[in-house]
């Protein structure tokens, strides 16, 4: 019995600490099964308080999920590492259950009321001793970088808000640049979401944990952002290929690695290298509708719609997949183009100002649609 203690308590402590590693430590993308069980267990239960709420409920009770990822992984692993030196003080000495769990709380949690004379367990003590304070720093040590991540994430979701509406939509990106006359403005919005779509990609694929930290706002997502910008450069390649600059490639090249390194480390499979003409989920129907409400806005496209859907297509397929998948995960708001939720509910259209008024002469943004 004590050799299968203590055989268990090493497992454990080794289990703890490569989770530890895993999460706060290596800078790659490594998946740590404690931290996704964690966050599949807390997602399922924070949805049962917005049963049949729709999108508003489950996005407040989907607010909570961040902090208390964050508590419960210090909790378990806290709880895992008094586990694992109960169980080896347990085997090492002749100190009941009660008793070595009792001791290895006292050195964990740096109490001091527990002590022996067993000196030859003063190293197993020491270990359990130090291990409280430096998983509690490193906790520490690893919000502020979670939190600037955060902040360069939310800024430029903010700042996308008055050209794509909220929820963003990648066709009202467009429209709304048209109608008017900043069109001239749509490379600089490329590049920087090209570099933002580098900077999560490499974040939230380091730190899979802020996926779930949600927008101030309950129609801002940084994921329908990234989505709506890609979708918007996919639109105007393929609508007005020799007007589009080329910042618009580089951001769909740059937004879709983002997603799939975010899909590699929560191990979403998807089709590394899609054909051109494979079968997405958005219809032509709404392609061509979304076409229909750029012409009246005074897009000038250079292809009819149904010559420019394969090459939208084309664009799309790359991404698609694993943005619907990202979007369903993490309950991101359902904007136009996002794929369907866990959740009941059709689509949310951009909100727009019910007082807008025709700029210079031309006509106002007919409906969303799509």
């Amino acid at each position: 019995m004590e050799y299968i203690s203590g055989a268990a308590g090493a497992l454990v402590l080794i289990l703890v600490l490569s989770s530890i590693l895993r999460t706060l430590v290596v800078p790659r993308g490594l998946y740590s099964a404690l931290v996704f069980r964690l966050w599949w267990s807390l997602r399922r239960l924070l949805r049962l308080t917005a049963v049949g709420g729709g999108y508003r409920a489950m996005d407040r009770a989907q607010t909570w999920l961040a902090p208390l990822m964050l508590i419960g992984m210090l909790t378990c692993w806290l709880a895992g590492a008094l586990l694992g030196f109960g169980l080896l003080l347990y085997t090492l000495s002749p100190l009941s259950w009660t008793t070595a769990f009792r001791e290895a709380g006292s050195s964990l949690f740096t109490l001091g009321f527990a002590g022996g004379a067993r000196l030859k367990l003063s190293v197993i003590d020491f270990v359990a001793a130090a291990t409280g304070p430096v998983l509690i720093a490193l906790q520490i040590a690893y919000l502020p970088t979670l939190y600037a991540a955060y902040n360069r994430r939310e800024l430029e979701v903010t700042l996308l808000q008055s050209r794509a509406g909220e929820p963003a939509w990648g066709p009202e990106i467009l429209a709304r640049q048209w109608l008017v006359d900043t069109e001239t403005a749509l490379p600089a919005l490329y590049r920087a979401w090209e570099r933002l779509a580098a900077d999560m990609g490499e974040s939230h694929s380091t730190y899979p944990i802020l996926l779930t930290f949600r927008s101030p706002r309950p129609h801002r997502s940084w994921l329908v952002g990234l989505v709506a910008v890609m979708d918007a450069a996919a639109v105007q390649l393929a609508l007005a290929p020799r007007l589009a600059p080329p910042e618009a490639r580089l951001v769909l090249r740059a937004g879709f690695t983002a997603l799939r390194d975010i899909a590699r480390a929560l191990r979403i499979p998807f089709d590394a290298d899609p054909a051109p003409d494979a079968t997405i989920r958005l219809t032509f129907a709404e392609f061509d509708a979304a076409a229909a409400m750029l012409e009246s806005a005074g897009f000038q496209a250079e292809r009819p719609p149904k010559e420019a859907w394969p090459h939208f297509q084309g664009w799309r397929v790359n991404y698609e997949a694993v943005a619907y998948e990202l979007c369903r995960r993490c309950d991101a708001v359902p904007a136009l183009w996002t794929g369907p939720r866990d959740f009941p509910g059709g689509p949310i259209p951009p909100a727009r100002p019910a007082d807008r008024r025709p700029a210079e002469g031309r006509p106002e943004l007919p409906p969303a649609t799509g």
